[in-house]
């Protein structure tokens, strides 16, 4: 084995301290060049973030817009949700959010604490539970559109409205118009004594009245024509098994509204955006995915055909209930 002297040894320390020195200077020499370079006229300026403060930032309103249970809330999000972001981009100095309910109750909870700053109640809500507290400023165009269906399944024996007495009957709730009030006043009509003839079983939403009816869960159901579309396109198999057995009278579309005290210029601003849909390409494509006309102007006076309906349905079935 070789080993060094002691001598050579210190002369290989002082050779790696004097090149380590070396190193360090010339580091220094590049640092001090490039700040001196800094300082130089035409030198880039750093530019360093500006705060500004919270007070000064400009704020967002934001509103609720509330619809009415057409359909269960995932569903409604898909056909209601681009129209709203599409008005969020008209309206760069508003947020507004679009608000789905677990039910019927659920939703007139809200008109009637006044918690939802649009909204798009079915008629019936619209003249007894929204109002006074909100005002009509439009409505969804097609009152073609808005009536009652009622089905049965294709092998029932039912073949007339008197086969129900004693049957079972879904609806999605007491307070749904075209899929619930219209089609039991259809049979009170027809001569059936819908409140002690009839077994109504309100079952939360459309899709579910449907399903009961070709399950086999219940003698007959109702619903409108917008579920009930979408209910064959979805579930041809199962609509295949069902017939529409009656169709009720017409009345005013679901309606717009807005809280009475909201700025009538931003009501406008809103009014104008969706009454403009149908114009555009863009905008027909939006009403063709909400399975909608599109919106057309109305005001509460619109909705006194509702009004007549529901002393109809009063004198001859009862009043309104759960």
């Amino acid at each position: 084995m070789i080993t060094a002297t002691v001598p050579e040894v210190a002369r290989k320390q002082r050779r790696c301290v004097n090149m380590l020195r070396r190193g360090v200077r010339a580091v220094l020499g590049v640092m001090a060049v490039s700040l001196l370079s800094g300082c130089a006229d035409d030198a880039p300026v750093v530019q360093r973030p500006e705060y500004a403060r919270a007070d000064a930032v400009p704020q967002l309103r934001r509103l609720s817009f509330g619809v009415h249970p057409l359909h269960n809330p995932g569903r409604l999000m898909a056909l209601y949700g681009p129209i709203v972001e599409a008005l969020n981009e008209a309206l760069p100095d508003v947020v507004i959010r679009l608000e789905a309910s677990r039910d019927y109750a659920d939703y007139e909870r809200k008109l009637r604490e006044r918690t939802l700053d649009l909204a798009l109640p079915n008629p019936y809500q619209t003249v007894s539970v929204a109002a006074p507290a909100y005002r009509v400023f439009g409505k969804v165009s097609g009152d073609e559109d808005f009536h009652g269906l009622i089905l049965r399944r294709r092998d029932s024996p039912i073949r007339q409205p008197l086969d129900l007495r004693g049957a079972t009957f879904s609806c999605p709730a007491r307070t749904a118009v075209a899929a619930c009030m219209l089609p039991l006043l259809h049979l009170r009509e027809a001569g059936l004594d819908v409140a002690r003839q009839l077994d109504v079983r309100t079952v939360g939403s459309q899709e579910s009245s449907i399903l009961n009816v070709a399950r086999g869960l219940v003698d007959a159901g109702a619903t409108w024509p917008p579920p009930w579309r979408a209910f064959q396109k979805d579930y041809p198999g199962l609509a295949a098994q069902l017939e529409v057995a009656w169709v009720t009278d017409n009345l005013p579309n679901n309606s717009l509204m807005a809280r009475a005290d909201l700025e009538p210029e931003l009501v406008e601003r809103v009014a104008q955006f969706l009454f403009g849909l149908a114009a555009t390409e863009e905008g027909r494509r939006l009403l063709v995915n909400a399975e909608i006309a599109g919106f057309e102007p109305a005001t509460d006076a619109r909705y006194a055909p509702v009004q007549a309906m529901l002393a109809r349905y009063a004198e001859l079935i009862g009043p309104i209930g759960p």
